[in-house]
């Protein structure tokens, strides 16, 4: 069995669409109307009901899954998205114990989206504040070995 991505049940494909190709930059691969499909795995479907045959209520928030994004550029990310109308935080930027920086916003259907700093940029960014490899390894839980990659 191969995992093949994920499928949302939007309740307005025109602004989940908007949302995800416009505000988050993700690049459509297939438009049918109900149902699109992007790059990397991502699905939306309007008619999600329909095509399943069965009476699905939709809840208000799920808060059950997230969908994950890394960016180049997470402060540039979290004020983009925070002049971007409609756009629901949970939180701004944290960092967690391993030097990631996180924030979480919701879809416009509800859903929660992580927008996280590539941890690439992570290990370097403590690279250049004058850890050691061993230092940037035990704290990012990276093994030596890859960050010597990244030097």
């Amino acid at each position: 069995m191969l995992f093949q991505g994920v499928l949302i049940s939007v309740s307005n494909m025109e602004r989940s669409k908007y949302f995800y190709e416009k505000v988050l930059e993700q690049k459509i691969i297939m438009d049918l109307g109900v149902h699109v499909s992007f790059e990397r795995g991502l699905s939306l479907q309007s008619n999600y009901e329909e095509l399943v045959g069965e009476s699905l209520p939709r809840t208000e928030r799920s808060n059950t899954f997230q969908l994950y994004f890394e960016v180049d550029n997470l402060d540039e990310w979290l004020v983009k998205l925070q002049r971007t109308e409609g756009i629901e935080f949970i939180h701004t930027a944290k960092e967690y114990p391993w030097g990631q920086r996180v924030f979480r916003i919701y879809d416009y259907d509800k859903i929660i989206i992580e927008i996280a700093e590539k941890m690439d940029h992570v290990i370097k960014r403590f690279l250049s504040q004058g850890l050691s490899v061993e230092e940037v390894a035990e704290h990012s839980m990276y093994p030596v070995d890859y960050i010597k990659t990244l030097i």
